[in-house]
């Protein structure tokens, strides 16, 4: 793609009130003559980089201290200027989303200390202010845009680092538009051959199935416009990686239910049901291939009906059923907020994430318990950003922990009090032992006593969270 200049960004700014774009024009002058005789690698001028960057964060509707931030991010960085010039031109939330971002340089240690210190701020900057985490994805994003200029070895090695922080990162704020453009650039440059094959792949699901899919798409066009259903709909095929995790995993293509999609959204959640049923009156349903995620969201917010059916010539098709506001949640994520919420958007975006983001209160708890740059950043990714399973409570509530987790850590995990009292564990209707290795989907009940002689020392070694290790420690030393 061809790179982003002023007048680009100008054109994505024409909804902002002209008091923001005045500001943000301000923002862009003073980058360009801080970055003034530095240059990318790719031979281009440097403020070429924060303009994309800013052009992303436009894209998300973001606000006009986050895009002007994004206009700055490096000058801190990599220019003579100091926090107290940007409070003076612009304002103190400016100046900390511009430190958020700024890696931290001056420090008497080692590179890989540094290198640490660095990955924990970039995790830890969401507790302060989303925001913060929003320009480094934007940052990040269109760096990966740009790999082709660097090294084999960087590129190897900034597609790694994407993949173990910045692609979790983005799946847990819910940006899942932001995470599959990272996934398919970093596999490019780490195992090419196979992006290559799998590209080949894609675009082959793409031809063959182009006529199934906009076949589907007029049937139920037709269908929800004689119901006077409002409604938009889109065609997705799914996405390089995806496609590589699957193969990878031992897949057949034909075994992938959710190849192929259609995105069907409508205004409210009732006209969500209505169109289910208008779709399955047309298109057998897959029966165990439903999910209802409007009321039963995933632990990242995305809420959405996926149900697949047998389309036209018997192919499956996934078809995604969703309000045009949840669209945008699946898309952007917490950043969808800019939309939706236009006047507080930030205060929401950070009360839902306090509120209802599971993995924030197991990011604070990593946080406040690891003092030590490396080991913070091994829990996170053993803990966080490894491989997960979902269970469910009595009550149907879905529990996100890191696989290989215990009863006693689901315990944990729904409070303190239930961990300290616990005295046995049913899964599935079963007696099971309080360490039990949970299974993703398992059904699990917790029995407790608070006559119990509370957590066993040995119960330390088998649990996987830091919550529920430093709870057991705290109760032993009680």
């Amino acid at each position: 793609m061809s790179e982003i200049t002023w007048n680009d960004l100008l054109m994505m700014l024409n909804k902002y009130d002209k008091e923001d774009i005045v500001e943000i024009e301000k923002a862009y002058k003073f980058a360009k003559l801080l970055h003034e005789g530095q240059y990318r690698q790719s031979g281009e001028p440097y403020i070429v980089h924060p303009l994309n960057v800013a052009y992303i964060l436009a894209e998300m509707n973001a606000d006009k201290d986050t895009i002007c931030a994004g206009l700055l991010h490096d000058t801190l960085e990599d220019t003579k200027i100091i926090n107290e010039d940007i409070v003076t031109l612009f304002n103190p939330t400016v100046t900390k989303l511009v430190e958020g971002v700024t890696k931290i340089s001056k420090l008497n240690c080692s590179k890989q200390a540094q290198s640490m210190a660095n990955t924990r701020k970039i995790i830890t900057g969401i507790t302060e202010d989303v925001r913060i985490m929003i320009i480094k994805l934007a940052d990040r994003l269109h760096n990966m845009r740009t790999l082709q200029y660097k090294s084999s070895f960087k590129q190897k090695e900034i597609a790694m680092e994407t993949m173990d922080i910045f692609v979790p990162l983005a799946y847990y704020i819910g940006a899942y538009r932001m995470k599959s453009e990272l996934e398919d650039i970093s596999l490019q440059y780490l195992y090419p051959d196979k992006y290559k094959y799998i590209q080949e792949v894609q675009l082959k699901i793409k031809e063959n199935s182009k006529q199934c899919l906009e076949e589907m798409l007029y049937t139920i066009d037709s269908i929800l416009i004689d119901k006077e259903i409002s409604h938009h709909i889109k065609m997705r095929i799914k996405n390089i990686y995806g496609i590589y995790k699957k193969l990878e995993s031992g897949y057949n293509l034909s075994d992938i239910h959710d190849l192929l999609a259609l995105k069907v959204m409508v205004n409210d959640i009732s006209n969500c049901y209505q169109t289910l049923g208008l779709v399955h009156s047309k298109y057998h349903p897959l029966n165990d291939k439903f999910k209802d995620y409007i009321f039963n969201p995933k632990t990242n917010m995305y809420r959405s009906i996926h149900t697949t059916v047998f389309g036209e010539n018997n192919r499956l098709v996934q078809t995604q059923i969703r309000t045009f506001d949840m669209d945008q949640i699946a898309s952007f994520g917490l950043s969808a907020y800019w939309s939706i919420n236009k006047g507080n958007a930030r205060e929401v975006m950070q009360e839902e994430l306090k509120n209802k983001y599971q993995f924030f209160k197991s990011l604070i708890e990593i946080n406040h318990v690891f003092a030590d740059n490396q080991e913070f950043v091994r829990q996170v990714k053993s803990e966080l950003f490894a491989d997960k399973i979902y269970v469910y409570t009595t009550k149907g509530d879905i529990i996100e922990l890191p696989k290989g987790s215990t009863a006693i850590d689901f315990a944990y995990k729904i409070h303190s009090d239930i961990g300290n009292t616990m005295v046995g564990v049913m899964v599935n209707d079963k007696d099971v032992s309080v360490d039990y290795i949970l299974q993703n989907k398992d059904r699990v009940r917790i029995i407790t006593d608070d006559l119990s002689c509370g957590p066993k020392q040995e119960w330390i070694d088998k649990v996987k969270t830091t919550k529920a290790k430093r709870k057991i420690k705290e109760f032993r030393r009680k």
